[in-house]
């Protein structure tokens, strides 16, 4: 049966828009295939620790020359590889903070690009679909005073095709502080537009992939 890996970043949880749009996939993913497996990260929730010196050499050194701290932290290492293996398609909620990812979003990809297995030209998992719900609080777009600011999509996108080989496609719910602040008070209903379009891309991106990874 199909497996999807479900990552979360928001430090925000009830008003989180990337946790919103990410449940929105996830929910039409599992409608199509009931009886599949999910794989759920919360890193907010449970941070994993920023790659080390440890992390680092024992993935580039012989196993029977590992100290025991070495040897947790490649394992550590290989379980996060593993259940981005495991998966036929990935979805991935963040926000920007202060013009790119949360920290906790980045050492994720750090424990998980692993030379010689994820990264590089013979990667483990090139090809693989990762749709990545990037919720911004103004906007960053095409044209925009602040496009050269923004950092969150223009990262992913290098780091997950450039160091993994996925497929990677956006999902970008944008001014999601609109309704919260009272600059953007014009910028509502473009927010509630924004906001919309994203919930119907979660589902119709859900359920083409889903149909692609069909039983």
């Amino acid at each position: 049966m199909a497996t999807l890996l479900h990552i979360d970043s928001s430090a925000l949880y009830e008003n989180s828009v990337s946790r919103e749009v990410t449940g929105i996939f996830r929910k039409e993913w599992e409608s199509q295939h009931p009886g599949g497996t999910v794989i759920y990260r919360d890193l907010a929730a449970e941070p994993l620790p920023h790659l080390t010196e440890d992390g680092i050499v024992a993935a580039l050194t012989p196993v029977d020359t590992h100290t025991p701290a070495q040897t947790e932290a490649l394992a550590l290492r290989s379980a996060l590889a593993d259940e981005l293996e495991r998966a036929d398609v990935v979805v991935i909620g963040t926000p920007m903070y202060n013009f790119s990812l949360p920290s906790v979003l980045k050492a994720w990809i750090d424990q998980v690009a692993i030379v010689g297995r994820t990264l590089g030209e013979t990667s483990s998992v090139a090809g693989k679909p990762i749709t990545v719900v990037a919720a911004r609080g103004g906007g960053y777009g095409p044209g925009t005073p602040r496009e050269s600011y923004e950092f969150l999509t223009t990262y992913l996108e290098k780091a997950l095709t450039g160091l993994l080989g996925a497929e990677v496609d956006f999902i970008v719910p944008e001014l999601t502080l609109a309704r919260s602040q009272p600059a953007m008070a014009d910028l509502v209903d473009a927010a509630d537009a924004s906001r919309a379009k994203a919930r119907e891309d979660a589902v119709v991106k859900a359920k083409t992939l889903a149909a692609r990874f069909a039983a």
